[in-house]
C-alpha cells in the first residue's frame, strides 16, 4: 500500500504539534466513549490518552513516525476497514477526509464500525482566510478536495457542526494555522508541513507579493487587528455525526 504522505510527511511530527485547545473540543465531542477509532490517524496527534484508541493510517511514513508510546495502529484506508460492525463507541478523523479517495465510502465504513458519534474535524471550503488573497489556487484546492457541509448530513445522517476557533499560538501547523503570524508562511520548513502546499504550482508569485507586502507595511495595513486578536476563524469545523443511520 502507497499513501500521499509516504512523500511528503517530511517534518510532520515537528510541525504537526497538536493544539491543547482544539484538543479539548475534539475529546468533548468524543463524550463518554471507551472505545475509540481515529481514522487517518498520522503520528497520532489528538489522540485521547484517557481512551481505548485503535488507529488506522494508510501511511507507512507515517506510522513510522508514531511514538512508541502511541496507540496500536493498524495499515489501511477509510475505505476498507477490517473491523466488524459496531465495534467502537466513537471514532475520530482530523483534518483527513480531503485525502480520501471515496469520501462517501469512507464515511459509510466508519459509520458502519461505530456505535455512537463520529467527530470529524475539517474545512468549510466556502471560507476564504485572508492567505487566499495571495495564493487563489488554494481557493480552487478547498472546493475541490474538501466536502461541503451540506454533504455530511448527507452520508452520515444527524449531525451537529462546531467552529473550531484557531489560537494565535497554535501548535498545530496546518494551512491556515499562522493566520497572525504571516511571516512564517515565507518558510518552506513550515510550508512543508501542510499538504496544500504540496498539492500547488506556481507559489512563487503569490509568496513574493506577500513578502512585498510584510516589507512595505502594507500586509499590516489590510488585516493589522489580526495581530490583535486571540482566536480566529479561519473555516475549521467539527462535524459530529450522532445518529446511526437506518439498516
Amino acid at each position: 500500500m502507497t499513501a500521499r504522505y509516504d512523500t511528503i510527511g517530511i517534518n510532520y511530527e515537528q510541525l504537526r504539534l497538536p493544539d491543547h485547545r482544539i484538543a479539548a473540543q475534539i475529546n468533548h465531542a468524543l463524550g463518554t466513549a471507551s472505545t475509540v477509532l481515529n481514522v487517518g490517524a498520522g503520528t497520532g496527534s489528538y489522540e485521547p490518552r484517557d481512551r481505548q484508541i485503535t488507529a488506522v493510517e494508510p501511511s507507512i511514513e507515517m506510522i513510522r513516525k508514531r511514538k512508541p508510546s502511541s496507540a496500536p495502529v493498524i495499515q489501511a484506508s477509510a475505505e476498507h476497514l477490517p473491523f466488524e460492525d459496531q465495534s467502537f463507541d466513537a471514532a475520530m478523523g482530523i483534518l483527513t477526509i480531503h485525502h480520501w479517495s471515496d469520501k462517501a465510502a469512507g464515511l459509510r465504513e466508519i459509520r458502519r464500525v461505530t456505535r455512537g458519534p463520529i467527530v470529524l474535524l475539517t474545512f468549510d471550503p466556502s471560507h476564504r482566510p485572508w492567505l487566499t488573497d495571495y495564493l487563489p489556487e488554494l481557493v480552487a484546492l478547498d472546493e475541490g478536495q474538501m466536502p461541503k457541509m451540506s454533504q455530511y448530513a448527507e452520508w452520515l445522517g444527524s449531525v451537529t457542526i462546531e467552529p473550531v476557533l484557531v489560537p494565535d499560538n497554535c501548535t498545530d501547523g496546518f494551512l491556515y494555522a499562522y493566520w497572525c503570524r504571516p511571516e512564517a508562511y515565507l518558510d518552506e520548513r513550515i510550508r512543508s508541513g501542510s499538504s496544500s502546499f504540496w498539492s500547488i504550482q506556481g507559489l512563487g508569485a503569490g509568496l513574493a507579493r506577500l513578502s512585498q507586502d510584510l516589507e512595505t507595511g502594507q500586509w499590516d495595513r489590510k488585516y493589522r487587528h489580526l495581530r490583535d486578536q486571540l482566536e480566529y476563524d479561519a473555516g475549521y469545523r467539527l462535524v459530529i455525526g450522532t445518529q446511526l443511520q437506518d439498516s
